[in-house]
């Protein structure tokens, strides 16, 4: 049986947003460059259509992750699942995340890359709920605030499916 999927925020919007993001991150690194780390897998739909809006020199680096803990909640404790190719010392770095959520994964491994003496760290994420927010996590840019639903589109998956959605929609169950 197919899942009903229903549309929260249409393509124009996510795309409207992006650009915006893109302008924003240019003017505040106007003359730098800067390092861009995908937190794979949902971040990559995210940080190439970013990566695209960015006027200022841009590289990029990936990383994966995953959080162990008891049944579905994240203990928040990070297991490197794929490191970062570069090292951080002295560049400026913006983390891309697809979604934040609990907290607890991206302020651990916030913490973990600011041991690597990055010249300056900023957080931006296409999409933030807020409500679920158990760990604190200082988020420099957000897409969009949203409720706490089940999302899929732009990278967000439902058991590896829906990665490929231009819009974020809510998986009706």
């Amino acid at each position: 049986m197919e899942d009903k999927v229903s549309v929260m925020i249409p393509e124009e919007e996510v795309n409207k947003r992006i650009l915006e993001m893109g302008k924003i991150i240019s003017e505040k690194y106007a003359g730098k460059s800067i390092h861009l780390i995908c937190v794979l897998k949902g971040g990559a739909f995210f940080m190439t259509e970013l990566a695209k809006r960015i006027t200022v020199p841009v590289t990029l680096d990936f990383m994966s992750v995953s959080s162990y803990g008891s049944g579905s909640e994240s203990s928040g404790v990070v297991k490197f699942v794929k490191d970062l190719d570069e090292p951080l010392e002295g560049k400026d770095v913006i983390v891309v995340e697809d979604i934040i959520d609990s907290g607890r994964t991206l302020s651990y491994l916030m913490e973990i890359l600011k041991k690597r003496n990055p010249k300056s760290l900023a957080l931006c994420t296409l999409l933030d709920k807020p409500d679920r927010r158990v760990k604190e996590v200082k988020v420099d840019w957000v897409g969009f605030e949203i409720p706490d639903k089940f999302v899929v589109g732009y990278g967000l998956d439902y058991d590896q499916k829906y990665r490929n959605l231009p819009y974020i929609g809510v998986v009706e169950v």
